[in-house]
């Protein structure tokens, strides 16, 4: 019998070495994520704090920004109808998309579905897509000038039924979400799938056994393996429409929606208040105080979803 204490030099070497792979891949990913993540968001952190008029230097004003944005009438009301509009389009997402992607994955998992290669590919082939051409797509599909939308349904007797979506106020962000979940339906449709396609046989089988078929297999013993991964898209979901959603409104709606218009969100208001017209009426360190309270909302509702859905998954 070997000596352990012989081998234990080696071991050592091993475990360093071992260490040094795991600096090796971290640190770059660290000091990328620092530069281009962390940093910023404390520099519009810090830049909140501070106010300038004309050429004169910053000055320190501390909360005075986040007063101004959450009590003057002016810039309230713009806050909370595009805070409004971001929580229309995240229930809509949650109610809509998200189902229909599980909806989905649950028939691609299917075993004795044939083609289902095909058919992710398909679905998941929009979100490649760049949101300058789905703006230019669904612009010509909607458009009542040059569309193929009015025009089809004359096609087949229901011209009435066709309204300009997009240019109405009652319409635009409903339809503008829609267009959205066309787009990316195949993320969380991958995510469900993947989740769905790692469950057991052996589970499955088990539940035949039992007298389970069809839609009750998925309901009683699917559905409740995979809610880890429902709760993670519900947040990836939430993090999305509060962060993703200004690119949309700009290509589609061709600029950007005006103030306490139906489409304005959290991302056109940043816009507006950093590059916009809107800049001049405040100062250049008032879109640091929308981007922090929008980086604020954002971690209130990551930190919600940590706290008292994840760990009961955990437990569950």
């Amino acid at each position: 019998m070997s000596n352990p204490v012989t081998k234990a030099p080696g071991g050592v070497a091993k475990r360093r070495h071992s260490s040094l792979h795991l600096w090796v891949f971290l640190v770059p990913a660290t000091v990328i994520y620092t530069v281009f993540a962390v940093y910023p968001i404390g520099e519009s952190l810090r830049l909140s704090l501070f106010a300038a008029d004309g050429q004169a230097p910053a000055y320190w004003v501390g909360l005075a920004n986040y007063h101004k944005l959450f009590f003057d009438p002016y810039w309230s009301e713009q806050f909370v109808n595009a805070f409004i509009n971001n929580c229309q389009l995240f229930l809509i997402h949650m109610l809509v998309q998200n189902p229909i992607a599980l909806g989905l994955a649950a028939c691609l998992s299917l075993p004795a579905l044939r083609g289902a290669a095909i058919y992710r590919t398909l679905i998941f082939l929009p979100t490649l897509l760049s949101v300058v051409i789905v703006g230019f797509i669904w612009q010509l599909i909607l458009s009542p000038l040059w569309g193929v939308t009015p025009g089809f349904l004359n096609a087949i007797g229901l011209g009435s039924w066709f309204a300009p979506w997009l240019g109405l106020e009652s319409t635009a962000l409903n339809t503008l979400s829609l267009i959205s979940v066309w787009q990316y339906v195949g993320i969380p449709m991958m995510l469900f799938y993947a989740a769905l396609i790692s469950i057991s046989e052996e589970t499955i089988e088990a539940a035949r056994l039992d007298g389970l078929s069809g839609f009750w297999i998925f309901w009683k013993v699917k559905l409740p393996q995979i809610l880890p991964t429902v709760g993670l898209v519900s947040i990836l979901t939430y993090i999305g429409n509060f962060t993703a959603s200004f690119d949309l409104i700009y290509s589609v709606q061709g600029g950007l929606a005006g103030p306490n218009f139906s489409t304005d969100v959290m991302g056109t208001l940043l816009f507006r208040t950093f590059f916009g017209f809107q800049a001049q009426l405040g100062d250049e360190y008032f879109g640091a105080t929308v981007a922090s309270s929008l980086f604020a909302i954002i971690l209130v509702g990551v930190g919600a979803y940590l706290f008292f859905v994840q760990r009961k998954l955990r437990r569950y």
